[in-house]
């Protein structure tokens, strides 16, 4: 078993920079997939991107070139740097991990956080 927690939400203006952390305990870190997911109030839980257990990323179209997603098993955190802000991406960021294949469905991770808000001014 998994347990995710999410650090470094914050309120920037718009065009600046944020770092959130995913910090993972249990075994088996390195085996996992990790999803960052994002909800802003009134909208449905949204994929943001993923990182997969052997390294390869996946981002949605609305944040690529702008946000990117690292891990660091030794410390077993997974990382989403994200610039250039824009309002639009304001939301409770969630970080999730799966043991299956690296999926953009919500239903697919078990293990999430309990999410992170970023707040971005305009």
């Amino acid at each position: 078993q998994v347990q995710v927690v999410e650090s470094g939400g914050g309120l920037v203006q718009a065009g600046g920079s944020l770092r959130l952390s995913c910090a993972a305990s249990g075994r088996m870190f390195s085996m996992y997939s990790l999803g960052w997911f994002r909800q802003a109030p009134g909208k449905e839980r949204e994929f943001v991107g993923l990182i997969s257990w052997s390294g390869g990323t996946y981002s949605v179209d609305s944040v690529k070139g702008r946000f990117t997603i690292s891990r660091d098993n030794a410390k077993n955190t997974v990382y989403l740097q994200m610039n250039s802000l824009k309002p639009e991406d304001t939301a409770v960021y969630y970080c999730a991990a799966t043991s299956r294949s690296p999926s953009s469905r919500v239903d697919d991770y078990d293990y999430w956080g309990q999410g992170t808000q970023v707040t971005v001014s305009s």
